[in-house]
């Protein structure tokens, strides 16, 4: 792939991350009103999927679930007129993405090396292990996300929504690159011969 081509496939992939929460927040500066501003989580979740699937023709199962309960959330908000919709969404995903995790290795299935694993060679203890931060790590961004929207004000939810919430995945996925390494360093070493 050509680095002009890395350089497209980066971007639209930002685009289908981000597009539905800069969508909420160039609403909400708009209008002032979280059921208003539940029209840009709308159409930002929209035309981030659309326009990602058109370029790309697939769109990445995490950005597909993310996107699709953008649009879910952000339809019930507009239908119901309540804005604690929009504020649950992120709840709602994290846990998702939590359970499915640890559930995933409660039944001896490792659903982040289905996703990365031909990406990322590593033995199964380092998936274990990362499996299981990450888990971790969706329940307590769920539960900030609870403790946050009921005690904050809503400009303050939404700072902490984006970027706040985007900077905290990127700085615990860079905490796990110590694991990460550790871990590929041993998949690479050839076990010793056998006398």
């Amino acid at each position: 792939m050509s680095e002009g081509a890395g350089g497209a496939r980066r971007w639209i992939s930002s685009l289908v991350d981000y597009g539905w929460p800069l969508g909420l927040i160039i609403g909400y500066i708009i209008t002032r009103d979280m059921v208003l501003a539940s029209w840009g989580l709308v159409a930002g979740a929209a035309i981030a999927l659309a326009t990602g699937y058109i370029l790309e023709r697939r769109i990445a199962p995490m950005p597909l679930a993310a996107g699709v309960l953008a649009l879910v959330f952000g339809l019930l908000t507009l239908v119901f007129k309540d804005p604690r919709f929009v504020y649950v969404k992120p709840t709602v995903t994290s846990l998702a993405f939590g359970l499915l995790l640890l559930g995933g290795m409660a039944i001896r299935r490792n659903p982040l090396k289905m996703l990365l694993g031909s990406s990322l060679p590593m033995p199964d203890e380092g998936w274990r292990k990362l499996t299981l931060r990450y888990g971790v790590f969706f329940l307590v961004m769920a539960g900030v996300n609870e403790v946050i929207w009921r005690t904050q004000p809503e400009a303050v939810w939404l700072g902490f929504r984006f970027p706040g919430s985007s900077l905290i995945h990127i700085a615990f996925g860079i905490a796990q690159a110590p694991l990460i390494l550790r871990y590929a360093r041993m998949e690479e070493t050839p076990p010793p011969p056998v006398e």
